[in-house]
């Protein structure tokens, strides 16, 4: 599996943090490593093929990928 840190910005307490999680935990065959203010870490074995779908599950939390 391949780690990946995400930064992102607009995060600013924990529930923030909580909404990442839960979007993130929606899209199979991700790993959440950990997750805080500003960034995520994840693991995947496609992390090509996983782009569009991290990047929604960012926006669906009402975050941007930096």
């Amino acid at each position: 599996m391949e780690k990946i840190e995400l930064k992102i910005s607009g995060m600013s307490c924990s529930h923030c943090v909580m909404a990442l999680t839960k979007e993130l935990g929606r899209i199979s065959g991700i790993k959440i490593l950990n997750v805080e203010i500003g960034k995520a870490v994840i693991e995947t074995n496609n992390p090509e093929g996983k782009n569009e779908e991290i990047k929604k599950a960012v926006e669906e939390a009402g975050f941007f990928l930096k």
